[in-house]
């Protein structure tokens, strides 16, 4: 049966691919097939359009429709903007390298951080009285809102926008500004040939992907948005309301669908407008000291403001009360880091990270091997590529839904292997990605020789392949890890009192006005991820410099040992 689909040989991957796909299916495709089914069911227990021409005869949805695409559309265009001439003048001035790593650091500050903290730091930053009005002045305009939402979006998107393009600046020619200053062109025409045109598809990739994800996020839009009402808060408030209407929700799910589709279809496209040099100089970069002091003026007023956004975590649980009594005192954290529930949504969180981090390593590794590392018929890996593209395009609120519908009177339901379930498809795309790259630049002739050599292919993978790709493993749980820490879209339909996580902890403690409890949440998970990055940075620089192999015993003995001590033993 096997042979008659898939050809002969290749027992292994043939298994992989039945137990990959299958497990897609059943997690990924029936919870989208469910939020389908159920917009389309009737109150009456039929099926019909009832729910959607209900929804689109209300004004409220379209009002939240268009705030949300005018909100997401001008934030994306600004954190495109600004990530562009942070990543532009990172690649093109003389700053000292040790002042651009700093920079660096700073701008990706917000990766670390749930998107619902991002509010709530606004709020206290530039609110009536939060610390920036209060050692300057109030902003002229109210933070709940528009405004307060444009801000934390930004914040959100910049990064993410900033990486694409950085990354894009490594693969520009810098000789084309010396043929283009030889070539007699102005300043502005040297500038749009040489830094604007060759990441063009870039830029619009950065936009692309900001809008998505400020059109999509729950986090910051309960936070911060009051009664400018988005279309996250409507599905939430219409799924989890006094009165829950399931129907419109799953409409709602489905409307959030269409622009994330949309997005993907349209990265696709622009990645025609990127350049392709058949030879990349790294010519050194022009003297310049007025350029490189505007940039370094730059640099100041972005690090500035982010700064002064997150400051509040660092302020507000060790002051009395704020703002009315602002002076230091350890009570405020002791009290709060006393608490047992606290730890002990804590530690739910660290697990479920953890968890997620191992499965959706092992499983997106799986996968990868089934795309690029395998001689299955062209359209096995092509469904690989689909559930990536799927998975991608499928927004976090939309997932939760999905799972909402399809777990709902199963033993899954309200436990943390739903959670972990949610976490490995969400966030599947990128770790596949990464280990599909890694794993298509190796030599395609290992197994072929493990096999000439008598090893089976599982020995040949775990003696070869994984140690040679280890620390694109070591990444791949990096962000699975940091990704589960700060989720919130997918989850909050998902946790109850028993699987409490602790960004949506965060969301409870909003409702009893708890900002203390909130930030000292928000630094946990903050110091817990820039720890978790430190190490696995370490892991993979060791593991690039070192024999991989060598570092898999050293882990292996490690977890041995802790084993050992677990039961009681000694080694």
């Amino acid at each position: 049966m096997l042979s008659a689909l898939f050809g002969k040989g290749q027992k292994e991957l043939k298994v992989l691919y039945i137990l990959i796909t299958l497990t897609l299916a059943a997690i990924l495709l029936y919870p989208l097939g469910c939020v389908l089914f159920q917009s389309v069911l009737t109150k009456d227990g039929g099926l019909g359009l009832s729910n959607y021409a209900s929804l689109l005869s209300q004004k409220n949805f379209w009002t939240a429709l268009g705030n949300s695409f005018t909100v997401s559309g001008i934030s994306a265009a600004i954190a495109t903007i600004m990530a562009f001439f942070c990543a532009y003048g990172l690649h093109f001035s003389r700053i000292r390298p040790s002042v651009k790593k700093v920079i660096q650091i700073i701008v990706l500050l917000p990766l670390f951080l749930p998107s619902i903290t991002y509010g709530f730091a606004v709020i206290y930053s530039f609110g009536r009285l939060g610390l920036v009005s209060q050692l300057l002045a109030p902003p002229p305009f109210s933070i709940y809102g528009f405004w307060g939402l444009l801000i934390a979006d930004v914040i959100y998107t910049l990064p993410p926008a900033f990486l694409i393009l950085y990354n894009a600046f490594f693969y520009v020619d810098r000789n084309f500004i010396t043929v283009s200053k030889l070539m007699g062109d102005s300043p502005t025409q040297t500038f749009y040939m040489t830094a604007v045109r060759p990441v063009v598809g870039s830029l619009l990739s950065a936009f692309i992907l900001s809008f998505f994800l400020s059109f999509t996020d729950f986090g910051i839009p309960v936070s911060i948005a009051g009664e400018y009402e988005v279309i996250a808060t409507q599905l939430y408030t219409t799924m989890m309301g006094a009165i829950p209407n399931f129907g419109e929700g799953a409409v709602i799910a489905m409307a959030m669908l269409v622009p994330s589709v949309a997005s993907v279809v349209m990265l696709r496209w622009v990645d025609r407008f990127n350049f392709r040099y058949n030879k990349i100089s790294k010519a050194e970069v022009s003297v310049n000291p007025l350029r490189d002091a505007l940039y370094l003026v730059y640099y100041c007023l972005i690090s500035l403001a982010l700064l002064s956004v997150f400051v509040v975590m660092f302020v507000v649980p060790f002051v009395k009360q704020w703002p009315y009594q602002p002076y230091f005192t350890l009570d405020v954290i002791t009290r709060i880091i006393a608490d047992s529930s606290i730890w002990q949504v804590y530690e739910h969180s660290i697990g479920v990270a953890l968890v997620s981090a191992a499965v959706g390593t092992i499983f997106c590794y799986a996968a990868a091997l089934v795309k690029a590392r395998s001689q299955l018929p062209a359209w096995c890996q092509t469904t690989m590529d689909s559930f990536a593209m799927i998975t991608n395009t499928v927004p976090g609120m939309v997932l939760g839904i999905g799972f909402l519908f399809a777990m709902s009177g199963t033993p899954l339901a309200n436990t943390f292997t739903i959670l972990v379930l949610a976490n490995l498809v969400h966030f599947f795309t990128t770790p596949y990605m990464m280990a599909t790259s890694a794993l298509s630049k190796m030599n395609a002739g290992w197994e072929t020789t493990g096999a000439l050599m008598g090893d089976t292919w599982i020995k040949t993978v775990s003696r070869v392949i994984v140690p040679n790709s280890l620390p694109t493993l070591l990444q791949m749980f990096q962000y699975f890890f940091v990704s589960a820490m700060v989720t919130i879209s997918a989850v909050v339909f998902l946790t109850g009192a028993r699987t409490m996580l602790l960004t949506t902890k965060i969301k409870e403690l909003q409702y009893f006005e708890k900002f203390e409890e909130i930030f000292v949440l928000s630094l946990l998970v903050f110091l817990t991820n820039v720890a978790a990055k430190l190490i696995f940075d370490g892991l993979s620089h060791y593991a690039q410099n070192n024999n991989g192999q060598g570092l898999l015993a050293k882990l292996n003995h490690f977890f041995q040992y802790l084993t050992a001590r677990k039961a009681g033993q000694s080694i």
